[in-house]
């Protein structure tokens, strides 16, 4: 079989429409190629949903393109432009790494980007070399997979290539590049871009592209871009109280790092929280807290407000008017994210209807997690499994009165116990991807064994099963003197 007609039976079906938008949110940009190209990760059940070949792309043909060697027909490589606010400061950024192969279009007639991350250098690298190591990029599949099986709207991963080149950070470390699938990576930090070096015209054609690609339905409201305002809180508000949910704590909210699709993006330093507290950081540069647990809602919506401010000269003419337009959006904020967190909490602890009370018996259970050093996701678990004794407020008489609290709500519900059980079962997870779990899963396979991070990869693809054989991944880390540390996937 010929090279191109190899390259045909892939499935690669590509309609660019980031394109066609104004020149300036983009550089053309092929990816630079590697010395030897091999795949590490494929993700073969995506490959099938995005209408792609997983035989083909397993071949070293696929591996050349995950690479950025050969460009699949009917690509159209590009790195995007955008700006955002690290860590309250603005910044001019940009695909310093990643070049977007283009858009796929699946059997479902569906639209995802291809992305490379890990490229190469672009016009946006500033001092960096474009390059990326395999042990962050194996991260972002392992969580962004799990993320995905846990009902969290998130960017995926579709292949994990090494490039038989070393790159230098701390030491020298085996070079990467990643296959990221997105809705799209339209991103605050696109329009912070576009409202700060772009026109107006350019920044209106950006909403009006968004509004097609992501929220149809705006040509029949009186004011689309206020539509557009709110349709983008609304998705942040359900997805940071899933994250809250299920404790996981991302590490780097910046502007650049909140995609207006509504997905998780960026897995850099980011990870689960084990013991519950709220004040939990993992990344090693948030040295104040910025971004810790407690803090994302608000982190979320003050990145909100930046996106908002980009839109004030669409909103309305009169600039005073626009800024009570989009403060009266903000503000409605605070109401979904509190309503989809306590509608997910209800889930959790086997609650189908609402009464007024349930948020103190949320804020009861929490305050005793907090108090007795309990591990977030386990707790749940054993609540699930009605083993209240696996939990270390076991036997205090705080503990006990909470649970006839509870008993007394169930009471106060027409389901059944089995129908609360239930609801719970599907709400708790048994297992997340642990952060002893993941670093032992990374460490094996940069010496080159790969089935750690397999076993791992196939247990956490159904979270929800609690089968016996996921019992050794609920299992809690060794004590260590050390608080466990997340670094920037550079």
């Amino acid at each position: 079989m010929t090279e191109k007609k190899r390259m045909q039976d892939t499935g690669w079906n590509f309609d660019n429409s980031y394109t066609r938008l104004p020149q300036s949110l983009y550089s053309w940009q092929n990816p630079n190629p590697v010395q030897e190209p091999k795949l590490v990760a494929l993700n073969r059940p995506l490959a099938t949903a995005l209408g792609l070949n997983p035989q083909v792309l397993q071949s070293q043909e696929g591996a050349e393109v995950f690479a950025g060697n050969q460009i699949p027909d009917g690509a159209e490589p590009l790195a995007q432009a955008y700006a955002g606010h690290q860590f309250g400061h603005f910044t001019m950024l940009g695909d310093g790494r990643a070049v977007l192969l283009g858009e796929q279009i699946t059997p479902l007639g569906e639209r995802f980007d291809i992305q490379l991350k890990g490229a190469g250098r672009t016009p946006y690298s500033r001092r960096g070399d474009g390059r990326a190591a395999l042990g962050p990029m194996l991260r972002e599949y392992i969580i962004s997979e799990a993320m995905h099986a846990l009902g969290i709207p998130t960017t995926r991963s579709l292949a994990v290539v090494t490039t038989g080149e070393s790159i230098i950070r701390e030491r020298y470390l085996p070079g990467a590049v990643l296959t990221r699938v997105a809705a799209s990576h339209i991103r605050v930090g696109t329009f912070q871009f576009a409202a700060k070096w772009g026109t107006l015209e350019d920044l209106q054609t950006l909403a009006d592209y968004t509004l097609q690609r992501h929220f149809p339905g705006a040509d029949e409201e009186e004011n689309r871009y206020l539509f557009l305002l709110k349709e983008v809180i609304k998705r942040q508000a359900a997805l940071i109280a899933k994250w809250q949910l299920v404790g996981f704590i991302h590490g780097v909210m910046n502007t650049d790092n909140m995609a207006l699709s509504g997905e998780t993006i960026d897995y850099g330093p980011c990870a689960f929280m084990d013991t519950f507290d709220p004040a939990t950081v993992f990344s090693s540069i948030d040295e104040q807290g910025r971004y810790a647990y407690a803090n994302q809602p608000y982190i979320a919506v003050w990145n909100l407000a930046r996106f908002a401010e980009t839109l004030l000269p669409l909103l309305y003419k009169d600039p005073e008017q626009a800024v009570k337009l989009a403060e009266a959006a903000l503000a409605d904020f605070s109401k979904q994210y509190s309503g989809e967190w306590l509608a997910g909490m209800r889930g959790k602890l086997g609650i189908f209807n609402e009464e007024e009370q349930d948020g103190s018996l949320v804020e009861g259970l929490l305050r005793l997690m907090e108090q007795h050093q309990a591990d977030y996701t386990n707790t749940f678990r054993a609540l699930t499994l009605e083993k209240p004794e696996d939990t270390p407020m076991f036997g205090t008489q705080e503990f006990s009165e909470w649970l006839k609290l509870w008993q007394a709500r169930w009471d106060r519900q027409p389901q059944s116990k089995a129908d609360s059980l239930q609801r719970m079962k599907s709400s708790n997870p048994a297992i997340i991807p642990r952060n002893h779990r993941v670093e032992e899963a990374l460490e094996a396979a940069v010496e080159g064994d790969i089935s750690v991070m397999e076993r791992l990869l196939d247990a956490l693809s159904n979270p929800f099963a609690y089968a016996p054989e996921q019992d050794e991944y609920a299992a809690l880390p060794a004590p260590s003197t050390y608080p466990y540390q997340t670094f920037c996937g550079t």
